[in-house]
């Protein structure tokens, strides 16, 4: 008789455990698989009303296609950016882990992993909040990531905070052909761009941190799209050290941005950049160039494209280190000649693209800085200058960015 209760005890136990595993294998197993959620999830998606709030539980989630979403007003909510993870890391199908095409999006509390393409991309919309979320590719850096972690483009009225991004080959965090951003408190690190923002009308991109990436955070303005970029603000951000190789896809603008550089203006007028602490960039703490030097020529920046960067005001920031070993030839050659063998760039590197038909000249204001190095790149770095009597000069604040909800 024991020996019958203690065999239906085990047995009790060892279909208890048999349950437990099944579990934990569900929440593991990848979509189509017995991944309970993961069908759920998918189902959710696409039967989604408006204000709906759909919840991810703890656990890794597995996805072979991506993700969507087009009905307005709903919320995808994790437990934690640590906790509650998407995983695409077998897709087969899709060019982004989610795609929404909807106003009054929000996603928050969640992580996406290992897209075939960009973690999240979100196109079209007004009233976007990205909380609490983290895109990660989690094997590195390498060029065969997707382009873009958190992807807004063609928005207005977005806000981005309290996220992170890693590993994109493209841009960690960007934001493309959008008006009235907040991007703040977020963390990139280990892309080829940390944060860019490009083509893009009315941002505040502060309190972030950047570091590790190929170059911390970009203000591109680039030919051929809906806009361009207008009124931008980029302040007390934390840009140290964005010194890794770039290995983003060849042809690709980004691809052109050198190993080294904190802050990089391109393109692009009405720029404030002040009260960031700017350090350790091997190439130079802050770049203002033109979109000349990416490789673009006069015929693929004409018509009404303004290819100048102009009324770009730098003060008040806290710039230390770097400009001891920039990347590419060109510019190892032109700091050996313009500060020889054991000098450095100066805090601010210059492309020296100008408009000769605007009488007032650029209008590039450099406060609190160590120097400034016109790279006379229309003269192919034949006649660089060190002169900082061009660049005294201050230009108003540009105003707050006001997020219109609702």
């Amino acid at each position: 008789m024991r020996s019958s209760i203690v065999g239906g005890t085990f047995g009790v136990l060892a279909l208890l455990a048999a349950g437990c595993q099944k579990q934990a294998a569900d929440a593991q197993a990848p979509a189509g698989g017995g991944d309970g959620f993961a069908r759920t999830l998918q189902t959710q998606l696409l039967d989604a009303k408006p204000g709906d709030v759909i919840e991810v539980p703890e656990g890794v989630f597995h996805f072979d296609r991506s993700l969507s979403l087009r009905v307005d007003g709903v919320t995808l909510r994790g437990q934690g950016m640590d906790k509650s993870v998407l995983s695409f890391k077998g897709q087969k199908v899709g060019a982004e882990g989610l795609l929404v095409n909807a106003d009054g999006f929000t996603l928050e509390n969640l992580a996406i992993e290992d897209s075939k393409g960009d973690g999240f991309k979100i196109s079209q919309c007004e009233n976007v909040t990205v909380r609490g979320v983290r895109v990660e590719w989690t094997g590195g850096p390498k060029t065969s990531n997707g382009g873009y972690g958190l992807y807004p483009v063609l928005c207005r009225n977005v806000l981005i905070e309290d996220s992170v991004a890693i590993g994109a080959s493209d841009a960690g965090i960007y934001v493309g052909q959008s008006r009235e951003v907040v991007v703040r408190n977020n963390r990139a690190e280990r892309n080829v761009a940390g944060i860019e923002i490009e083509n893009t009308v009315n941002a505040d991109v502060y309190d972030n941190v950047a570091t590790g990436n190929t170059g911390g955070i970009l203000v591109f303005n680039m030919p051929a799209l809906t806009q361009q970029g207008d009124a931008i603000r980029v302040f007390k951000n934390r840009v140290t050290a964005n010194n890794h190789d770039n290995f983003g896809a060849k042809g690709t603008p980004v691809a052109s941005v050198p190993a080294g550089s904190g802050v990089v203006i391109n393109s692009n007028d009405n720029i404030e950049i002040f009260d960031n602490d700017i350090a350790d960039h091997r190439t130079a703490n802050i770049i203002v160039s033109s979109v000349y030097s990416t490789g673009y020529k006069d015929d693929k920046a004409s018509g009404e494209f303004d290819p100048y960067p102009e009324r770009i005001h730098v003060h008040g920031n806290r710039l230390s280190g770097g400009g001891d070993a920039p990347d590419r030839m060109d510019f190892k050659a032109l700091k050996v000649a313009m500060y020889g063998l054991r000098g450095h760039f100066p805090d601010v590197l210059f492309d020296g693209y100008v408009n000769p038909q605007r009488a007032e000249g650029p209008q590039i204001c450099l406060r609190d800085v160590s120097g400034v190095l016109n790279a006379d790149g229309p003269g192919g770095y034949k006649n660089p200058s060190k002169d900082t009597a061009p660049y005294d000069c201050t230009l108003p604040s540009l105003p707050a960015v006001d997020l219109k909800r609702g």
